[in-house]
């Protein structure tokens, strides 16, 4: 069985909780969706590829800084209201006629979140193994710059391989985690794995679920994972793991 594994690494990144508005907080690692997006963009794939995912990685501090935020509600234009005046236009319903309108927009400020010196691990095994010298080619030599997050959040490549993955038993020592990891509550025993990481529950793909005619919206698939920490949760001795040909352990989901 082989998998992708890509090494990257950001300055400064922000990877968005779909909850957080005023302040734009960050997960400690991307979550699956953000992952997987980043695949397909990077593929230029147009359909869902089905594939799991393993991800690991550290960070050195968090910081906060400021951005230009825009709120747009498709409201009409109201001078004491709105600071940006936005020329468009609408559909009249009974007659059908196209006429000019004008909308409204707020322009702020507001506070993001962002991680320092990103070091990431991921593991890519696509379901079709056919997929995977398409993905190895993506990144190896990739057809624009890569970013993952915001778009401006950039990725250095540090290294792509193509591994071999296989199940293993571990020596009579405990292996402490290297890196942070998102590791699936299910994945696990008490017996072989505990920890009192937090839990999230991450989005992992969508699909577009129709609710009217020409309306569809987007339905996650949702996975509950843990954020193991490097150097505190560890992999008990005499188990069996997942890991990959230069002894990394892996999470898959």
């Amino acid at each position: 069985m082989k998998a992708v594994r890509i090494e990257l690494y950001q300055n400064l990144v922000n990877y968005k909780k779909p909850t957080s508005f005023q302040l734009k907080e960050t997960y400690p690692l991307p979550p699956y969706s953000t992952v997987n997006g980043m695949i397909h963009y990077a593929c230029g794939f147009e359909e869902y590829n089905p594939m799991q995912i393993s991800i690991q990685g550290t960070y050195n501090s968090k910081v906060n800084d400021l951005y230009t935020r825009y709120e747009f509600a498709g409201a009409g234009y109201e001078e004491n209201r709105h600071n940006i005046k936005l020329k468009g236009k609408e559909v009249k319903k009974k007659t059908g006629e196209e006429v000019e309108k004008y909308y409204g927009a707020i322009r702020g400020v507001s506070t993001v979140e962002l991680l320092v010196d990103v070091d990431l691990l991921i593991h890519i095994k696509p379901e079709d193994e056919e997929l995977i010298p398409i993905i190895y080619e993506a990144f190896k030599n990739p057809r624009e710059y890569v970013s993952l997050g915001r778009r401006e959040d950039i990725v250095r490549i540090k290294d792509v391989k193509i591994v071999d993955i296989e199940e293993k038993f571990l020596d009579d020592t405990n292996l402490k985690l290297k890196y942070d990891a998102y590791i699936p509550v299910d994945m696990f025993d008490r017996d072989e794995f505990v920890s009192n990481a937090t839990v999230y529950k991450l989005n992992r793909y969508y699909d577009l679920v129709k609710v009217k005619k020409d309306t569809f919206i987007r339905q996650w698939k949702k996975v509950r994972v843990m954020h193991a920490v490097k150097d505190r949760d560890f992999l008990y001795a005499d188990e069996e793991f997942t890991f990959d040909s230069d002894n990394n352990p892996v999470f898959f989901t």
